[in-house]
């Protein structure tokens, strides 16, 4: 089977081919925290380009609680005009878009404010740079419940605006994923202890989200093959996970991995773990795949046709590509004509793990900014250069994130 060719997902929707631009973090909505004209060029670019999916980056189900200032948010009583023009511009090209939707948990940082939850009250180890977080409050019974409440009233809304489905974000370090792994989740009541418990917050939500919006509208999770941490989340439990949902006939779930502790999904893990050069997740997904009834995805790191071909004959499904697409959005087109093009990928090898990490997250979002604004990327810019604009940037943009809460704040 080719990578080129169609996909059929459960859902009844058929993919032009099996290529899907995976979520990055954008930091483009406008100050209401709605999308921007910028998002709209992004997301044209993107489907002119030739994937057949866009999963959009984070667009958070609270307010209160942000990744990082300039996100999206969609909660039950946003307006849909910005949103309905979204899905439109990604739409385009026979192009099917479906919305990550999230809520961060712990991983806030500390300048953002707002909500700092997560199972347990258990901080962020980021060396000497854990001073950034905030040490998180455990959550209690009705807390839980409102995330649930709010992951389902986003779904309903990204339906309504046109979306052809969501992705619900259960990676990365963030709140489902806190809930998932043994390092973050202490509790001893029913969400908590055994894998079992520890993924009832999960399949609650996918259950309830796929109550509400029907089997004719992409559902899917994003869900980590490994926390790439000693004693944390792990494939064994991976596997468990994924038997738990195959029975909501979800239409796939990618797999990536690591958290801001551990940022596998940039290639570097937190337990010694040797992750391949390209496709990082690949090895993981091959064990998974002979026990998955529902349909698989991979990403992390390809930026080689033949790579994405091998993944197709692995068994996956689907084919996810991030940073690659920043630099050449239309690289799918191209590679129908030439398939020995090499996708570019900034790796920045500094001694300091999280500044690294940082900067190749300025120099991808550098990259995002300039297609926002209808501009060619550059593959030579400086990642110190490209961190320091990005600082000023966030410091910018929390600046006006801060207004616009207080705003909402003294009119409610």
């Amino acid at each position: 089977m080719s990578v080129f060719t169609e996909c059929q997902l459960s859902s009844g929707v058929c993919l032009k081919n099996r290529f899907v631009k995976a979520a990055m973090e954008e930091n483009l909505a406008d100050a209401n925290q709605l999308p921007s004209q910028a998002l709209f060029n992004l997301y044209q670019a993107w489907a002119k380009g030739g994937v057949g999916l866009i999963i959009t980056g984070n667009v958070m189900v609270d307010r209160f609680a942000m990744t990082g200032p300039g996100g999206v948010v969609l909660e039950k009583d946003t307006p849909l005009d910005a949103f309905e023009k979204w899905a439109k511009q990604a739409q385009l090209n026979n192009t099917k878009v479906i919305m990550q939707i999230n809520h961060p948990g712990r991983q806030v940082f500390k300048r953002m404010g707002g909500k700092v939850l997560s199972p347990s009250d258990v901080a962020l180890n980021m060396g000497k740079h854990s001073g950034l977080f905030e040490t998180p409050k455990a959550m209690t019974e009705d807390e839980i419940h409102d995330v649930i409440t709010r992951f389902v009233d986003t779904a309903l809304q990204a339906q309504r605006a046109g979306f052809d489905g969501v992705e619900i974000h259960a990676a990365h370090g963030y709140l489902l994923s806190q809930f998932l792994s043994p390092l973050t989740n202490k509790r001893k009541d029913e969400w908590g202890g055994s894998i079992q418990n520890r993924s009832r917050l999960l399949i609650n939500i996918v259950s309830q989200v796929k109550e509400a919006c029907g089997e004719q509208f992409i559902l899917s999770v994003k869900l980590n093959s490994a926390d790439f941490q000693r004693g944390g989340f792990d494939i064994n439990d991976a596997s468990v996970v994924i038997n738990a949902l195959a029975p909501f006939n979800l239409d796939f779930i990618e797999l990536s991995g690591g958290s801001y502790e551990a940022p596998a999904m940039q290639g570097k893990s937190g337990d010694d773990r040797t992750l391949a050069r390209e496709a990082y997740f690949l090895e993981f997904a091959k064990k998974l795949v002979s026990e998955s009834s529902t349909p698989l995805m991979v990403t992390g790191g390809i930026k080689r046709l033949a790579v994405a071909q091998n993944a197709v004959e692995a068994g996956m499904s689907l084919v996810g590509l991030a940073s690659a697409l920043a630099y050449k959005p239309d690289l799918i087109n191209k590679w129908l004509h030439e398939p020995e093009l090499l996708g570019y990928i900034p790796k920045v090898d500094w001694k300091d793990k999280t500044l690294a990490g940082l900067a190749n997250m300025s120099l991808v979002k550098r990259q995002l900014r300039r297609l926002g604004a209808n501009k060619l990327p550059m593959n030579n810019a400086s990642a110190f250069f490209s961190l320091i604009m990005d600082q000023i940037k966030v410091f910018r943009l929390t600046k006006r994130y801060k207004q616009h809460l207080n705003k909402q704040t003294q009119t409610n």
